[in-house]
């Protein structure tokens, strides 16, 4: 399912306008960004997702097109976890 998809499937859920659900799924992807960015604390929907940075340490990895080492400095990432509700629809209950 892609962005368009998703939006008119929204719309039509909820009984609104195409417009008005992609004005709400543009702020909530905004919204978890800014909060993630912040880094100070996860955004949670109960039995659904779960947003939050987490930090990468520096390592050594290998250029795969020459095999020589090359360092990754510390970085941040995200980490998405999935609520259990959303884990039992994947097993189709």
């Amino acid at each position: 399912m892609n962005r368009s998809e998703l939006i008119a499937a929204l719309a039509e859920r909820a009984e609104v306008t195409r417009k008005d659900a992609d004005a709400v799924l543009a702020a909530f992807a905004e919204t978890v960004g800014d909060i993630v960015a912040k880094g100070d604390e996860k955004v949670t929907i109960p039995g659904f997702l779960t947003f939050e940075r987490t930090h990468r340490a520096a390592r050594t990895a290998r250029n795969p097109q020459t095999g020589q080492p090359i360092e990754i400095p510390a970085g941040f990432s995200v980490k998405v976890s999935a609520g259990t509700k959303l884990k039992e629809a994947a097993k189709g209950k």
